[in-house]
C-alpha cells in the first residue's frame, strides 16, 4: 500500500524506540544537593576532553558521529554521589554544537528512554529534526550510567524477560519465575559490586555533574518514555539549574520503575488497541487472510497464542505463549502503516507455525526474536533492568505474583499476564539504596502526550502534569504513538514545542491538538 492509499502512515524522526532516591521531598526552589558541592567540585571543575567518537576501526556509530561534526567525551562522576570521593565511573556524551550562536540557549541533553537506551548515534537525528529551534542548542546525548558507552554493567544474559508474559497457565508462568531468578543471579555474580548506584536518582545527579563541567548555569532536556522521569528528577533535585524541559509520552512520577507494568489499565488499552488492529485487519482479508470480521481476527490471534502453550518453531527460534503477547504488544505501541503491516505478518507467521509445525520468520521478526531469546542485547537489558530495580522496591513474594496474573488474566486474557509478570527484580540481589522521592514542585516543563498511547496513558502524562504544578500539557487527540515531539510527524504539537524551546515561555493554558 502506498501513503496515498492507506492513511494510517505517518513520517517519522527514526525509530520509535520502545516499550520503563531521596526520602525527603525537595522543596521548590530549593537546590536538593548542596551539602556535598565541595567534594563533588572536582567533578564539577573538571577539564571535558573533547575528542574523536570513533572508538576502533569497527566502529560504525562513531565514524558516523564525527562525520556529522559531533565530539564525544567521558564524564567522569561517582559511582556513589553520597561518597564523591570514592570510586569513580565514566558517563559517555556526544554534542552537537550550536550553530544559531546570536541566539544561544545553552545545553539541551536529550534522553530516549528505555530506561538505558544508548543515545549518542541519535545525536544527528536530533539535531536535523529540531532544525532551526535546535540550532539554538548544542545538543547533548548521554548515554545514561552503564549503558552504551558509559561504564557497562554487562550481566551476560542469554535471554531477555521484557517484554515476556507469564503466559496461559501456572507451568508458564514458573518457567518466568526459573527465568527471572537466574537473571537477576547473573547479575549478582558479576556485577554485585555497582548495582546499588544504578537508578535514575544517580542519572540524574551525574547530569548534573556534566552540567557544570559543561560551565552551564542550566540545563534543558527532552525526554521520551522513562526518560520522562529522569527529567522529572532533575528538576526536583536541581530545580534551580532546570533550563527547558519537554517530558514526552510522561509516566506517572509515582509509579517508577517496573511498578507502572502493572497498572491494570495498561492491559485494558492494550487489548482495546488490538481491537482497533483487527477491525483494520479484517477490512483487508483479502491482504492478510486472518478473518472477515474483528472477532475472527481475534480469534486467531487467541489461537495462536494458546497452541504456544507447546512452543512453536519459528526459524531457528522456539517461540512459546510467554513471548508472543510481547511480540503483539510492540508492533501496537503507534498507529503508523509500517506497525500494522508488521503485525500482520508476524501473526501470518504464528498461525503457519502453529498449522504446520514451523514456519521462517520475517526479517523484522527474527530481529525480534533475537533479542528476547538470545544473549544479543544482554547489555543493554542488563542497564535497563538495573536501573528499573534501583528505583522502586517490589514484592519478592512469588506467590504475590501469581495471584495477580490470575486477576489481571481475567480482565484482560492476553495482555493482562504480560504487565503484572514477574520479574528479576523480585530476586535482585539489592533492594534499592534510597526510597523514591516525591515530584513535587513547580519548575516549569511542558508535558506531552499522545491521547492513545497505550504504554505511557494519558492518565499518566496528566499525573506527571499534576505533580510538576508550573507545567502546562499538549494532548495530541486520536494518536497511538509512544513519542510525539519530531516522531509524529503533527505540526501542532511540534509548532508548540519549538515555540516553547524558541522562547522559554509555556503556552499560556494546556493545549489538545488534533492531526
Amino acid at each position: 500500500m502506498s501513503r496515498q492509499e492507506n492513511p494510517l502512515k505517518r513520517p517519522r524522526w527514526t525509530v520509535v524506540l520502545a516499550a520503563v532516591l531521596a526520602t525527603t521531598t525537595v522543596a521548590p526552589g530549593a537546590s536538593g544537593a548542596t551539602t556535598q558541592d565541595a567534594d563533588l567540585a572536582q567533578f564539577h571543575h573538571q577539564r571535558v576532553e573533547w575528542k574523536s567518537c570513533q572508538r576502533d576501526p569497527d566502529d560504525a556509530d562513531g565514524r558516523a558521529l564525527d562525520e556529522a561534526g559531533v565530539r564525544c567525551a567521558d564524564i567522569r562522576v561517582p559511582l556513589d554521589h553520597s561518597r564523591p570521593r570514592g570510586r569513580t565511573i565514566t558517563v559517555a556524551i556526544a554534542r552537537s554544537k550550536a550553530t544559531d550562536t546570536a541566539h544561544y540557549a545553552g545545553p539541551l541533553m536529550f534522553n530516549l528512554g528505555g530506561p538505558a537506551n544508548p543515545v549518542l548515534s541519535a545525536v544527528p537525528l536530533a539535531r536535523q529534526a529540531m532544525g532551526a529551534t535546535g540550532a539554538k542548542f548544542d545538543i547533548i546525548g548521554m548515554d545514561i550510567r552503564f549503558s552504551g558507552r558509559s561504564t557497562p554493567i554487562d550481566c551476560g544474559w542469554p535471554a531477555s524477560w521484557l517484554p515476556r508474559s507469564a503466559g496461559t497457565g501456572r507451568d508458564s508462568f514458573d518457567r518466568m519465575v526459573a527465568l527471572s531468578k537466574d537473571l537477576a543471579g547473573r547479575c549478582a555474580r558479576t556485577n554485585a559490586d555497582v548495582l546499588p548506584y544504578a537508578s535514575a536518582a544517580n542519572a540524574a545527579r551525574d547530569m548534573d555533574v556534566i552540567r557544570a563541567a559543561l560551565g552551564a548555569p542550566k540545563l534543558s532536556f527532552l525526554g521520551y518514555s522513562q526518560g520522562s522521569y529522569l527529567g522529572a528528577q532533575y528538576v526536583q533535585r536541581f530545580p534551580q539549574r532546570a533550563g527547558r524541559i519537554v517530558l514526552d509520552s510522561a509516566i506517572d512520577p509515582d509509579q517508577p520503575g517496573v511498578t507502572i507494568l502493572s497498572h491494570p489499565a495498561v492491559a485494558a488499552r492494550r487489548e482495546a488497541a488490538l481491537r482497533e488492529w483487527a477491525a483494520l485487519a479484517a477490512r483487508h482479508d483479502d491482504l492478510f487472510h486472518l478473518g472477515t470480521t474483528t472477532e475472527q481476527v481475534l480469534s486467531t490471534v487467541h489461537r495462536v497464542y494458546l497452541a504456544a502453550a507447546t512452543p512453536l518453531r519459528v526459524g531457528p527460534y522456539l517461540v512459546d505463549d510467554t513471548v508472543i503477547p510481547g511480540l503483539i504488544v510492540n508492533l501496537l505501541i503507534d498507529d503508523s502503516e509500517e506497525s500494522a503491516l508488521e503485525l500482520a505478518a508476524t501473526v501470518q507467521v504464528l498461525v503457519r507455525a502453529a498449522d504446520t509445525g514451523s514456519a521462517e520468520p520475517t526479517e523484522a521478526l527474527a530481529t525480534s526474536l533475537a533479542g528476547q531469546l538470545t544473549g544479543r542485547d544482554s547489555v543493554l537489558r542488563s542497564a535497563a533492568t538495573a536501573v528499573q530495580c534501583g528505583d522502586a522496591p517490589v514484592s519478592r513474594t512469588v506467590e504475590t505474583y501469581w495471584r495477580t496474573v490470575e486477576t489481571r488474566r481475567a480482565e484482560a486474557p492476553l495482555f493482562g499476564p504480560l504487565g503484572s509478570n514477574i520479574t528479576p527484580c523480585a530476586f535482585w540481589p539489592n533492594p534499592p539504596r534510597e526510597r523514591p522521592i516525591r515530584i513535587r514542585n513547580g519548575v516549569p516543563a511542558l508535558v506531552v502526550q499522545a491521547a492513545g498511547d497505550i504504554s505511557a496513558l494519558l492518565e499518566f502524562g496528566q499525573a506527571m502534569h499534576r505533580d510538576l504544578r508550573g507545567s502546562r500539557m499538549i494532548t495530541l487527540a486520536g494518536a497511538r504513538d509512544h513519542g510525539v515531539y519530531l516522531f509524529r510527524g503533527s505540526s501542532c504539537v511540534d509548532a508548540a514545542v519549538n515555540a516553547y524551546l524558541d522562547t522559554g515561555d509555556l503556552p499560556a493554558a494546556d493545549l489538545t491538538c488534533s492531526e
